[in-house]
């Protein structure tokens, strides 16, 4: 059901980390107050080149940077490992990227960590948008480590270390700057800050860093986007589906990857704070134009879905956290992340994604797609052909003519065909057009008027086929057996053609690809072909189902038949299309 409910989606909110982009962070610029570096390396290995202004630069001719390294290896939870002279990042990707960076400035992680001892620790939260760590030293010193949002840091920060290793006052537009100039890059941003406290401190309190920290600097880092979200999300702009990506980052971060992955709407950003400024009714009126949502918390992700789904919109939602647990409930399709996911995200959405990867979502809607045409399909060939041959029979009971098919033929045929045949639909490939086609409404009812017309059709040339060689047959003076032989015969014969015809339902022109089939099909008629010879030709057979040998050029008019039914009901379907185009 998931699987299904994806194949009418309307809307996909993806959170950027981990779906859309590859994951492989790593730390690009680094900013100290009045320095702006770059910082040159592959992957999570720890080596790379500082430069400043283009030159290579030592990290030990900027006392700063030490310290930010120092606050990078000891505010963090991961750790880097070297498999096969590949670095590996065990934890977080940002933190692995920001053990990479401390180990480009010289700083030995793992001799800087047995050094300074964790004493207390505040994690990572959405809401507060930091962590914090207090270490001490062997030299009995004591500081609290803190990395975050900038905008967040800079709240809490009262001063900056300056280039010459003093304490000064906070220079706010210094650092504001910066950060829109880092992030019109792409790249995501990070803050650090610093406040020395006694050695008899030993438990981290959020009220004691208000306003006390001491700006150290920021670092921004690639996280590309993968080639395959990029390539997948023009194919969700074709079928019709919008693509909204809601991130953490800063808004011109945001915006700058938006526009890498080709979002329709990089342009405009919508940030937490936005969000928060809006009532019910303002954000439903907003979420539509806006593709991206920065600087926001799980909070912001249900009261998003809320305000696309006041649209009547179907809405996939990715979340990780335990606080996504909400947003994932109440949308159409929730969509935990297998990696990196929360035990509480997953029990509360409905699908799992195992790669976390966004390409694979949109393959689950081609495959939601995928499963309700073929159950469509199989209705539309199941209802047509069972109401031809039901009105075979109702038309020579009302009217007192001959039965042109006797009832243990029937029989032989609704055993034969509905084993086969309508099972054969349900291993339909995906069919070429299925991702150009707009999302159906969740309100679609599987019995159109379209389809009802179509039962209509279908029912009466299964009559006049029938009933047409039945008349021809006797005619020519053939006897009430053969007549119903090849009444029998031409009524399959039909059901083959239409299944060939569903096959293509959706299709606007017919293709040789459409007419060859699949292997399954080709499989099945085989069968019912060879099972039809058997009980016309074979005596024994003959006796049981009351059939007779029929000539040459009769069995080629039974296949006549079901030409001409194939290509009248092809007609009718191009000339629908071409009345709906035009009304277009």
């Amino acid at each position: 059901p998931a699987i299904e409910t994806l194949g009418s989606v309307s809307v996909i909110c993806s959170d950027k980390t981990g779906t859309l982009t590859r994951n492989e962070m790593m730390v690009a610029s680094v900013v100290t107050y009045q320095h702006a570096f770059t910082l040159e390396g592959e992957g999570y290995n720890p080596e790379g080149d500082l430069k400043l202004n283009d030159r290579c630069i030592s990290p030990t001719e900027h006392s700063a940077l030490e310290e930010m390294a120092r606050a990078a290896a000891l505010c963090n939870d991961a750790s880097l490992v070297e498999k096969s002279g590949v670095w590996h990042s065990e934890g977080d990707p940002m933190e692995g990227a920001l053990l990479s960076f401390a180990g480009k400035m010289n700083l030995d992680v793992r001799q800087e960590q047995s050094v300074w001892k964790r004493s207390d620790a505040i994690p990572f939260d959405a809401r507060h948008r930091f962590m914090a760590t207090l270490s001490h030293d062997h030299q009995h010193h004591a500081c609290i480590f803190v990395k975050g949002a900038p905008e967040r840091l800079l709240e809490m920060c009262g001063s900056q270390r300056s280039t010459d290793g003093k304490v000064e006052p906070l220079d706010m537009a210094y650092w504001q700057q910066q950060m829109l100039t880092i992030a019109a890059k792409g790249q995501r941003l990070l803050a650090f800050a610093v406040k020395p406290v006694n050695t008899d401190y030993t438990v981290l309190e959020q009220d004691d860093l208000n306003e006390s920290l001491i700006m150290l600097g920021l670092v921004g880092m690639i996280d590309p986007p993968r080639s395959e979200a990029i390539s997948a999300v023009a194919e969700c702009h074709q079928a019709g589906i919008r693509v909204k990506m809601i991130t953490g980052d800063h808004a011109e971060t945001a915006a700058a990857i938006g526009k890498q992955i080709g979002l329709k709407n990089p342009n405009k950003v919508l940030t937490g704070l936005d969000i928060d400024g809006m009532d019910d009714l303002q954000l439903k009126a907003n979420v539509i134009d806006c593709d991206i949502f920065a600087r926001t918390s799980p909070e912001h992700k249900l009261r998003l879905v809320t305000a696309i789904q006041a649209h009547d919109l179907t809405v996939a939602m990715t979340g990780d956290g335990v606080n996504d647990a909400p947003a994932l409930k109440r949308a159409d399709a929730g969509i935990a992340m297998g990696l990196k996911g929360s035990e509480a995200a997953k029990e509360a959405a409905e699908l799992v994604l195992a790669d976390d990867n966004f390409a694979t979502i949109v393959s689950a809607v081609r495959e939601g797609r995928t499963v309700y045409d073929n159950l469509k399909k199989i209705i539309s060939w199941t209802l047509p052909t069972n109401a031809g041959e039901a009105m075979t029979i109702i038309v020579a009971l009302l009217f007192g003519m001959t039965l042109p098919i006797t009832p243990v033929q029937i029989l032989w045929v609704n055993l034969i065909t509905a084993v086969t045949l309508g099972i054969a639909l349900a291993f339909e490939p995906t069919e070429e057009n299925t991702m150009r086609r707009p999302p159906r409404s969740r309100n679609e009812s599987l019995l159109s008027a379209e389809l009802l017309w179509h039962i209509v059709l279908v029912s009466l040339l299964f009559l006049g086929g029938v009933y047409g060689i039945y008349d021809y047959a006797i005619s020519q003076g053939y006897s009430l057996e053969l007549a119903r032989t090849l009444a029998v015969n031409t009524l399959v014969v039909m059901e083959i053609f239409h299944l060939f015809f569903i096959r293509n339902i959706h299709g606007t022109s017919i293709t040789w690809k459409a007419i060859c089939g699949t292997k399954v099909i080709w499989r099945v008629v085989f069968v019912i072909s060879c099972a039809q010879f058997v009980i016309t030709y074979h005596p024994w057979l003959q006796t049981i189902f009351g059939t007779e040998s029929i000539s040459f050029w009769d069995g080629v008019l039974v296949i006549a038949i079901g030409v001409m039914l194939f290509i009248t009901i092809e007609m009718e379907k191009q000339l629908r299309l071409f009345v709906r185009r035009t009304r277009v």
